[in-house]
């Protein structure tokens, strides 16, 4: 059975929760995040190529991921990152395969139980053919061409030539476990305008202790020291601005993904076949958009993307939630379904969602 611990990171890599995963692991350094407690038998590192999260990916690697751990199927991490190559085109190849490649390259001949490799499922691609020769196929471009030329060189190389130094301190720092993408703004405010502060007291510092000299100081020297001033401000300014843009990159990525995961398994969930329907269901098992977060989160992620001030189509799109979340719908959906020891826990969450989602329809009038 999972610990505590291990339940948490397997959460923070679903999730796709960086920052979280990132100061996690930092306060507990002697974790061993080789472990595989799901049916699969597949360790967080599987999870995060087949999610395709590339700085998961390199943040486990950096704590000891083993590449060459398999699942319940014989699958390494290097096989579930191949086949999303496969899917996904030379930018899942750069971000999954080329990392994990170059940090255990005898992973890439590694069988699993049906005898296939990664490099196998690599080489596929080269042997592909047109289902009709007749016909005539249309060119791929340039640039993919390229990509597919060099992907198979690679492949076939036995040393395998590194693309290029990943290290996860491209990514976002965190060093709260808690911490939210808001708090994480207003502290690299804090410390930009800190070191801002404390430029200037050693400017001034410095303009002080010269104070003797300033007098016989040439206009242009004077000059240059202003200009040297501005151009260290601006310099702060530019990085501070992108710290935050690339902040707001990740969050908007990650609330999209969990915005798909929701839409995905209400699918699934509420389009049950007339089979499924005597299958009993948990707290877990419904399709709550942020499964261990507060209402206001839940709904923050169902309408993420949605632009409010296009007031008709934004009334569409509530609308559509509110008769999905309604609780007299969903009990004639769900209710025979519900499992007894968890229905009155799920049946208040969804009035609390519901009546959320009338207060925010409500506020538009």
């Amino acid at each position: 059975m999972a610990s505590r611990k291990q339940k948490r990171v397997l959460r923070y890599v679903e999730e796709g929760s960086l920052l979280k995963l990132k100061s996690y692991l930092r306060k507990h350094s002697e974790f061993d995040v080789n472990f595989s407690q799901n049916k699969k038998q597949r360790s967080p590192l599987h999870l995060a190529c087949k999610q395709g999260d590339d700085a998961v990916l390199l943040l486990l690697l950096k704590h000891g991921a083993d590449v060459l751990q398999k699942d319940l199927k014989g699958d390494t991490p290097l096989h579930l990152a191949a086949n999303r190559a496969l899917k996904h085109g030379k930018r899942a190849y750069d971000e999954l395969v080329v990392p994990l490649r170059n940090s255990c390259p005898e992973a890439m001949d590694m069988c699993n139980n049906a005898g296939i490799t990664p490099k196998d499922l690599l080489l596929w691609m080269k042997d592909e053919k047109p289902a009709a020769t007749s016909r005539k196929r249309a060119p791929a471009s340039d640039a993919e061409k390229e990509w597919r030329d060099k992907l198979f060189g690679e492949c076939e190389d036995e040393f395998f030539e590194t693309f290029g130094v990943y290290d996860d301190d491209d990514f976002l720092p965190v060093d709260d476990d808690e911490e939210d993408f808001g708090d994480w703004a207003d502290k690299i405010r804090r410390e930009y305008f800190a070191e801002k502060h404390a430029e200037a007291q050693r400017l001034a510092a410095a303009a002080a202790s010269s104070s003797g000299r300033k007098q016989s100081k040439s206009r242009k020297e004077a000059e240059e020291e202003e200009k040297s001033r501005k151009e260290l401000t601006e310099k702060l300014q530019r990085e501070h601005e992108e710290y935050l843009a690339r902040a707001a990159r990740k969050e908007d990525e990650t609330k999209q993904g969990k915005k798909q995961r929701y839409e995905e398994r209400c699918a699934a969930t509420f389009q049950k076949s007339a089979s499924a329907a005597s299958t009993k269901l948990s707290y877990s098992d419904i399709p709550w958009p942020a499964p261990r977060g507060t209402v206001l989160e839940m709904v923050d992620v169902m309408l993420h993307g949605a632009n409010r001030k296009d007031v008709p189509v934004f009334r569409k799109l509530l609308k559509r939630q509110q008769t999905l979340w309604h609780p007299d719908r969903f009990a004639q959906r769900c209710g025979a379904r519900l499992a007894e020891n968890d229905k009155q826990k799920i049946l208040d969450t969804v009035t609390a969602l519901s009546q959320e989602l009338n207060r925010l329809s409500q506020s538009l009038k």
